[in-house]
């Protein structure tokens, strides 16, 4: 089988591919996938160091406001194209999928004039313009929410859920051994706040400005995830220097992170939801307000109408976020709700069946 993935721009849709392609390599060991794309984004770093190759497109954004990088737009957008079907015809894909981001439209453009089956595979509750422009054409959509039939064509369409790191789906580590993992007192409650591989300011504000509250829970743990970007301005905070607080800049086993914890504080993308759900995490969502059509408030609104989550809106966070985590963390009753809601959405074949739609379409 010869498979190409195209897209991402972010982690959300970036570990979702990674994890259909090695789904794929698993199943199926002599396939040949190759990722594209969009020159200078975060994937052109992290595929080739999950093991796979892959090709850039000059590829960006169109800018809603005005804005001289509009200029460029066209000339990226047809040296895209004329780079994307010279990548396609080389490679000879028996299938291509995209996951979203920029590099995706492109590609599976060209796929389609050339009649090679496409599948795309929506994150969010709310698709990304690339993933809108596409469905028309593409022969299969995998989808990770319900009800998006308002967007797509329901005789094309398929739930699948998320796909999740395979290291949340086999995690057999005990709740001791978290703690052990992050020195934490395994006799106390465990608040667990991230905003990301890069981190989110609202978040760590938040927590920043709530010192007088957080230093009087004696009664917690706290592993807070500042992020890459934020780790040096904040870890010399008052709040940081808490016995009863662990500051990190990233979290490399997220699994035992999820589970030390009794609650979270994240933000809401995709994956994340999709992993919360899939650990039955109780959680505060605070979607940020810098993502396109604010799909982080709709993935979040989805949770929250199936009482799996609550939400906190990001211009609120610094007022209400620390009350709101020390009075929910504390209620034991609701944290179960929350968490048995959540686990009831989960999708933990995701990965499975998305692959097994990308077969039949072969």
């Amino acid at each position: 089988m010869r498979l190409i993935i195209s897209g991402g721009g972010t982690g959300g849709h970036i570990f979702p591919a990674i994890a259909i392609a090695d789904a794929i390599k698993e199943k199926y060991p002599d396939s040949e996938i190759l990722f594209v794309g969009a020159q200078g984004r975060m994937e052109m770093e992290k595929i080739p160091k999950a093991g796979y190759r892959i090709e850039g497109l000059w590829i960006s954004g169109f800018q809603r406001t005005l804005t001289t990088k509009n200029i460029l737009f066209p000339i990226k957008l047809i040296t895209s194209l004329w780079k994307a079907r010279k990548i396609v015809k080389a490679f000879k894909p028996d299938v291509v999928v995209g996951v979203g981001g920029y590099a995706s439209g492109p590609t599976l453009y060209v796929a389609n004039l050339l009649n090679i089956p496409t599948l795309i595979q929506e994150q969010n509750s709310y698709p990304g313009i690339t993933n809108k422009l596409l469905a028309g054409k593409v022969k299969h959509i995998c989808t990770a929410y319900e009800g998006m039939e308002r967007f797509f064509d329901h005789q094309k369409m398929t739930h699948t859920g998320n796909p999740i790191r395979k290291s949340l789906i086999e995690n057999t580590e005990s709740r001791l051994r978290s703690f052990e993992h992050f020195g934490l007192n395994q006799n106390k409650k465990t608040l667990l706040l991230f905003g990301g591989s890069l981190g989110a300011r609202s978040l760590n504000v938040a927590m920043r400005d709530s010192y007088e509250i957080i230093e009087q829970q004696k009664n917690l743990n706290v592993i807070w995830q500042v992020g890459k970007l934020y780790y040096e301005e904040f870890k010399a905070t008052k709040t940081a220097q808490l016995d009863h607080v662990k500051v990190l800049p990233f979290i490399d086993r997220m699994d035992l992170a999820y589970r030390a914890a009794d609650l979270a504080v994240t933000r809401a993308g995709a994956l994340t939801i999709s992993e919360l759900c899939l650990v039955g995490q109780a959680a505060i969502l605070v979607p940020s307000p810098n993502v396109a059509e604010d799909h982080q408030t709709k993935n979040a609104q989805a949770l929250v109408n199936k009482n799996a989550a609550v939400m906190i809106a990001d211009k609120d966070a610094k007022q209400s976020l620390a009350i709101e985590m020390i009075t929910l963390i504390n209620d034991d009753e609701k944290l179960h709700q929350i968490g048995h809601a959540a686990k009831a959405l989960a999708r933990p074949n995701a990965t499975e069946d998305i692959v097994n739609e990308i077969i039949n379409l072969i």
